[in-house]
């Protein structure tokens, strides 16, 4: 959604989708390893009332260490939109001080698993995300948007943001369509 330098890194930015059971749901952040050099620095969810926050996890990495809520508290160029993105209160996490080096980088992920709420199901998450609705739900909206701020962009380190664009058959488009921009999402359900 903005349009800050010459190297576009969407292609190598992928967030999976699970479901952990018990009425949970984790976004799995990573960043292509072979990827040019860039770090997701903020994570923000526009959730129309599906979830609350779980945990931060980031495994066994150095160099990862994100809280919650993101600083700034909305994303940055998310009000050109429109509709303009507007982060649900304290659904966002960032990464800390020094904001890169403790960012997503290239081969690093992270993961934000949050509680499922009004009955809301797995499916309801999946269906939100491909096509930008879902079936009516008890004290839900009907969108679920995924906002991210990525900095140290290549040489120069510029920095971008990123939105989803739902669109069918669980493969998700980050950006506007003359970025050309590409996320991808996955559907795996625990067994």
């Amino acid at each position: 959604i903005t349009n800050n330098g010459d190297v576009n890194v969407a292609n190598q930015l992928l967030v999976e989708v699970s479901d952990e059971g018990e009425g949970q749901v984790k976004f799995h952040f990573t960043n292509a390893s072979d990827g040019t050099a860039s770090s997701i620095t903020d994570i923000y969810f526009e959730d129309g009332g599906l979830f609350g926050i779980a945990e931060i996890e980031w495994g066994n990495q150095t160099g990862v260490s994100f809280n919650t809520p993101a600083n700034p508290a909305d994303l940055p160029g998310g009000n050109s939109l429109t509709p303009q993105f507007q982060t649900t209160v304290n659904f966002s996490a960032d990464s800390d001080v020094p904001v890169q080096a403790n960012g997503v980088n290239p081969g690093e992920y992270v993961d934000i698993i949050f509680n499922l709420k009004n009955d809301i199901t797995f499916d309801y998450v999946i269906s939100a995300l491909e096509n930008g609705v879902i079936a009516p739900a008890p004290g839900t909206d009907t969108t679920l948007r995924i906002g991210l701020h990525v900095q140290s962009i290549g040489a120069a380190g510029d920095s971008e943001s990123y939105v989803n664009t739902p669109i069918p058959a669980s493969a998700l488009l980050l950006g506007t369509g003359f970025m050309g921009l590409g996320l991808l999402g996955f559907r795996r359900k625990k067994v």
